[in-house]
């Protein structure tokens, strides 16, 4: 517990160049998680995510096989896990089912391709739940480029996918191209999932890019506030998880699967008194008999 709480020995690894670099990566990943997060809330894709990932870590294991680098790997495996997605689950009664079949493919040939890999098996162990040490200047090269292509596409199609998001049934009747959109941003998905392989990990990435939208679904609906909340929650979360991963030495994706999840849980709790406040006003309301004129 003392060494879980060593403020000295966390003092001392932050000045390390390869801390400072995973910090970085860490933030870039929170914001672009947080951006994409109330999206995929809205449009029911938190399972889809997690299918996504299990391909960006076969990408990533293939790539590690090779002796390339992890994070092309991992971007080339999510990306083909989104393609497919969006090609062979058109219709939504198939969605789940099609996510399950890539989902178990995915990580069935990812174990394989580890089990072939001679290298040390930290390596191994990192890309199922990240590891800080992975993130070089390359690493962090590729992140921030992909990042800002996402976020710029994003705010190119912002707009037409919220209503697609919001009313798919109204949008697809206004001239909305909804197939087309669903397809660019499982993309999108894909390759923000894959950034977040080498950091967290490919296994516990929906703690980024599900949780922190989630708990700020939870306290709001508008769009925009629920945007900026699962930023803040999601940079929280990972630089957080990262720096409170230093001085044991522990796996970042423990940490921040746990701050994300108190976030969620302070967000529930904070929802469900602000609906019995409702509920106990509407009461209060009904009870209270008509003024006789």
């Amino acid at each position: 517990m003392d060494q879980l709480f060593d403020f000295e020995l966390t003092a001392e690894l932050l000045d390390f160049p390869f801390v400072r670099t995973a910090l970085i990566a860490a933030a870039i990943l929170g914001l672009v998680a947080g951006v994409l997060g109330p999206l995929i809330v809205s449009r029911n894709m938190a399972f889809a995510v997690h299918g996504t990932s299990e391909l960006s870590f076969t990408g990533g294991a293939a790539a590690l096989l090779l002796g390339v680098n992890v994070g092309h790997g991992a971007l080339a495996g999510a990306v083909v896990a989104a393609l497919v997605l969006g090609l062979l689950s058109r219709r939504s009664s198939e969605h789940d089912s099609v996510i399950g079949a890539i989902l178990a493919f995915g990580l069935g040939v990812g174990v394989l391709l580890l089990w072939f890999y001679p290298g040390r098996a930290s390596n191994k162990f990192g890309l199922l739940v990240g590891q800080i040490v992975s993130v070089d200047f390359a690493s962090l090269a590729l992140l921030g480029g992909c990042a800002v292509a996402v976020l710029a596409v994003l705010l190119f199609i912002y707009r037409p996918l919220l209503f697609a998001s919001v009313d798919p049934d109204v949008a697809r009747a206004r001239g909305v191209p909804t197939g087309a959109l669903s397809l660019v941003f499982a993309v999108l998905v894909g390759i923000a999932t894959a950034l977040g392989v080498q950091t967290v990990g490919a296994l516990l990435v929906l703690a980024l890019m599900i949780t922190p939208a989630a708990a700020a679904c939870r306290v709001t609906a508008n769009p925009l506030k629920a945007t900026v909340l699962a930023v803040v929650f999601a940079e929280f979360a990972a630089v957080g998880g990262i720096v409170l991963s230093l001085a044991p030495g522990a796996p970042v994706s423990a940490f921040v699967t746990a701050i994300s999840f108190f976030i969620y849980l302070v967000c529930w709790i904070i929802s469900l008194t602000r609906g019995r406040a409702r509920r106990g006003v509407a009461s209060a309301t009904t009870a209270v008999p008509a003024t006789p004129r």
